[in-house]
């Protein structure tokens, strides 16, 4: 009896080797510790899989004589070379042992990158570790490293069925995500009380058709703290089952966003859309009429219009204006026309709105039938009707494209599980920022002040009686109401912070500017609204096997099993790249300012004051 591989010592220095002697899953890394007589293996499944590690790592071909509960033989598929290997169960236990070993490899052994053991259950095992820290693994990358680390060459589509199956092993099944829905939801509401999580399956086959979740912490810091201003939007999913990812998220006191609710539908229809703002609107129930009136801001989809004027007729719904802006820019593909467009969009005053109008026409008279299919008053902040806070552009567009880029291959419940954990960081890590601050405003408010109160001695001031100031300048003269909180300009009503003219009206009769803030920009509201919880989730090991809370067709409460959705991801390679928000449409050769989005200059070279 003699060591195993011999003739493959110089192969085995410069190559390490992985083995698995102690339990099925988690690996040692072996240099130097060939296979010998006596070593032990926990079962038969581990002793089969280090065998075929040792023949891939070795590159020689292995087959399997005899496999059962109680004795596993194995030879080299060459034939004339006399290794073999016999390992037998101990008695009395439920390990094997190696009993015996025949012989030296005498064969040249695999002369090609292609193997007969690398089969898909072991390139799943190969990357386990990697798809567990990085689930955007890519199977070129997965063969590409299999080919590095192990000189064996795999197919694409065995590399792809590997991670598939890698996945599953470490969060499930897509199918198994949404049977565990119903006890997802039930263990929300139980850990969270107050949250909402409601799952609804439709047909005969119960099949999935929309999920809702609203953790209590959002509730309460939306209602309590937030500013009234919502944004909603989409996101298609690209996971085997499709589907279409809901969001609607305020804004918290220092412009961060704050996912309020987030849905996933089967598709995105009318009726999903009409659904979620019903859910919506039952989540801030009474609440929503002892708030300021509500300001919604999207891409005024067909749905979502009449969903919005259903559920909330008395809140402002208004365009993103990114979506106006680049349609209007690749209506006209006119660099001067786009700037002017801007101008008129940031005009605080009508007239001032009218002025850039009349520009816009001298240059293209088709600019009239473009205002008759996006009417100002749903975008232009001189005619909008609500109150945007300087919030012209939708953040939470990618905030769910990063999610649907993160998440697409995760089973549904692991999906929600990433989203859930991502805002319990995002909780915990804004409650401590906001403990150190000291001031009375929260940063990005408290530099708008400052610029404000350093413009304002530009002014003279006019005190008309205790309240009432005029504002004079070279330029033009401002009317101040401090018991009111309006200017004349219109920027303290529209930004919810003192303007420059404000600000040396409160400066003038001894005030200080920053008190006459809106309270949601206070640090005091900035803490409330973190200062909730979202309490963890047990492990789906302590849930019941099937949980309560799913609703029929008809909303009943009942225990059913779901089933995943008809829709399937088409055959083919699946389309993995999402797009990003800032690369949509954007000019190639023309650059933008992200403060003004005027073209031709950049941000750090903008003078427009904030």
């Amino acid at each position: 009896m003699t060591l195993l591989f011999a003739c493959f010592g110089g192969y085995m220095a410069n190559h390490s080797l992985v083995l698995n002697n102690t339990s099925v899953g988690s690996t040692v890394t072996v240099a130097e510790q060939p296979l010998v007589i006596g070593q032990e293996f926990p079962d038969v499944e581990t002793c089969r899989r280090t065998l075929k590690d040792i023949a891939i790592a070795m590159h020689f071909d292995l087959r399997i004589v005899k496999s059962d509960r109680s004795r596993f033989i194995a030879k080299c598929s060459k034939e004339g070379c006399p290794w073999r290997v016999h390992v037998a169960k101990c008695p009395g236990v439920p390990t094997f042992t190696v009993r015996t070993l025949q012989g030296d490899h005498t064969c040249e052994g695999v002369q090609n990158l292609h193997h007969q053991q690398a089969s898909v259950g072991w390139v799943a095992r190969s990357v386990e570790a990697r798809i567990r820290d990085n689930p955007q693994y890519k199977p070129r990358e997965i063969l590409q490293d299999i080919r590095d680390q192990h000189g064996v060459a795999v197919s694409y589509m065995q590399a792809w069925r590997g991670k598939e199956r890698s996945m599953a092993a470490l969060h499930g099944t897509f199918e198994e995500g949404y049977r565990l829905l119903p006890g997802y939801c039930e263990q929300i509401r139980k850990t969270n009380p107050g949250s909402i999580a409601s799952v609804v399956a439709a047909g005969q086959e119960n099949c999935f058709q929309r999920l809702f979740i609203s953790y209590r912490a959002s509730i309460y810091g939306f209602i309590n703290a937030c500013r009234p201003l919502l944004e909603l939007d989409r996101a298609h999913l690209k996971g085997k089952y499709l589907g279409t990812l809901l969001c609607a998220a305020a804004v918290d006191a220092d412009d961060a966003l704050f996912p309020l609710a987030i849905a996933v539908v089967d598709s995105e229809s009318d009726e999903n859309w009409m659904w979620f703002m019903s859910e919506l609107r039952k989540l801030l129930g009474v609440n929503t009429d002892n708030m300021p009136r509500l300001t919604i801001l999207s891409e005024r989809q067909g749905g979502l219009v009449e969903a919005v004027e259903t559920h909330f007729p008395s809140a402002s719904h208004g365009f993103c204006l990114r979506y106006v802006s680049e349609n209007f820019r690749d209506t006209f593909k006119n660099t001067k026309l786009v700037n002017i467009f801007w101008n008129a969009v940031y005009a605080l005053t009508a007239a001032e709105f009218e002025s850039k109008i009349t520009e816009m026409i001298e240059i293209s008279q088709d600019v009239i039938s473009w205002f008759q299919q996006f009417p100002p008053y749903l975008w232009a902040v001189a005619y909008f009707d609500g109150v945007r806070y300087g919030h012209f552009t939708l953040g939470v567009t990618e905030l769910l494209y990063n999610w649907a880029l993160e998440c697409h291959e995760l089973p549904i419940v692991q999906m929600m599980e990433h989203i859930r954990q991502q805002m319990v960081s995002w909780f915990n890590d804004r409650q401590d920022m906001g403990m150190r601050w000291s001031s009375i405003l929260v940063p990005s408010a408290e530099k708008r002040i400052l610029e404000a109160i350093a413009d304002a001695h530009c002014y003279q001031v006019l005190r008309a009686n205790e309240v009432e100031f005029e504002i004079v300048s070279t330029e033009r003269t401002n009317i101040v109401d401090i018991r009111s909180r309006e200017c004349s300009c219109r920027r303290w009503q529209l930004y919810g912070l003192p303007c420059a003219h404000a600000a040396a009206a409160l400066i003038s009769c001894g005030h200080n500017a920053h008190m006459f803030a809106e309270p949601c920009f206070t640090v005091q509201s900035y803490r409330m609204t973190y200062s909730q919880m979202i309490n963890p989730i047990p492990d789906k090991s302590q849930w019941r096997d099937q949980g309560e809370g799913a609703e029929g067709g008809g909303g009943a409460r009942v225990d059913i099993i779901i089933r995943p959705p008809k829709t399937r991801r088409p055959p083919g390679r699946p389309k993995k790249k999402v797009i990003r928000v800032e690369n949509f449409k954007r000019p190639k050769k023309v650059v933008q300012c992200g403060r003004c989005h005027m073209l031709g200059h950049s941000q750090k070279k903008c003078t427009m004051r904030i």
